[in-house]
């Protein structure tokens, strides 16, 4: 007599077939992603029971569905923990700019992603200071972080409207801004390439931060700079000049032609 596999584990079994066909193996292997109906063809499933393992996925973060093309591929849950042991392709390629970031200003630096609307960070290095908090794996309201007007660079007025209407605190004070404000601080990340931003984390005087883009050209995370010590404003668009030079070339480095590439020191 054998025993049936309790209802949970063949549940659990049938999403990491999911997740192993989003990893890719061989010629199978495809960076954009996979749609449902090749999903579900591959697995010899219907189309609507994968449709919900996806969607159930993709809420816990295992998933993600590109707005695009809206295939889906591998979530960034995923990635966090594979980043606390560098196999992440993303984390292995950004962290010598992000150290070089860290150096250049003996501040904190950072490598974050959007996950619905919260950021969170995959890397972080810090400065030469004793006292650090760590943040990797920490996920934070995009409010409340440096790097979430860079990520939201791409998203149109309405979209953002949108989410801010969603998570914006009653009482707001003028350092983390209302819809008017963010939609300046996004259009000058789509000019300048960088973004200034008062922060309530640590005891940050300023967040810098900017854009990176992947192989499509598309906003996959963003590098930023804590700065702890009083700054002019002068000297914040300094680093926001710098932070936004490093980010274009590591966009060069994950496959993005736009600008030329060098390696960092």
């Amino acid at each position: 007599m054998t025993d049936n596999p309790p209802m949970s584990s063949a549940g659990l079994r049938r999403d990491m077939e999911i997740l192993e066909i989003l990893a890719g193996h061989g010629d199978e292997r495809d960076a954009d992603g996979f749609g449902v109906s090749w999903i579900a063809q591959r697995l010899g499933r219907e189309k609507s029971q994968v449709s919900r393992a996806l969607r159930g996925l993709e809420i816990e973060g295992m998933v993600e569905r590109d707005p695009l093309t809206r295939r889906y591929r591998l979530g960034w849950r995923l990635f966090a923990l594979a980043a606390r042991t560098e196999q992440s392709r993303l984390v292995r390629i950004s962290a010598p700019y992000v150290r070089r970031l860290a150096a250049a200003f003996d501040e904190d630096a950072y490598l974050c992603v959007l996950r619905g609307n919260m950021v969170l960070t995959l890397l972080s290095v810090p400065s030469s200071r004793a006292y650090h908090r760590v943040w990797e794996g920490v996920s934070v309201p995009v409010i409340m972080a440096a790097a979430g007007r860079s990520l939201l660079a791409e998203w149109d007025e309405e979209r953002v409207r949108e989410l801010l209407g969603t998570i914006l605190p009653a009482g707001l004070d003028g350092s983390v801004g209302g819809s008017d404000e963010w939609l300046k601080e996004l259009d000058h990340v789509r000019t300048a390439g960088y973004a200034v931003s008062d922060v309530e984390l640590d005891d940050s005087e300023a967040g810098v931060s900017a854009p990176v883009r992947d192989h499509r050209g598309l906003i996959t995370a963003a590098i930023s700079v804590s700065v702890t010590r009083a700054a002019s404003l002068g000297r914040l668009h300094e680093i926001g000049v710098s932070v936004a030079e490093t980010a274009r070339e590591l966009s060069c480095a994950l496959g993005d032609g736009k600008s030329a590439w060098r390696r960092p020191d």
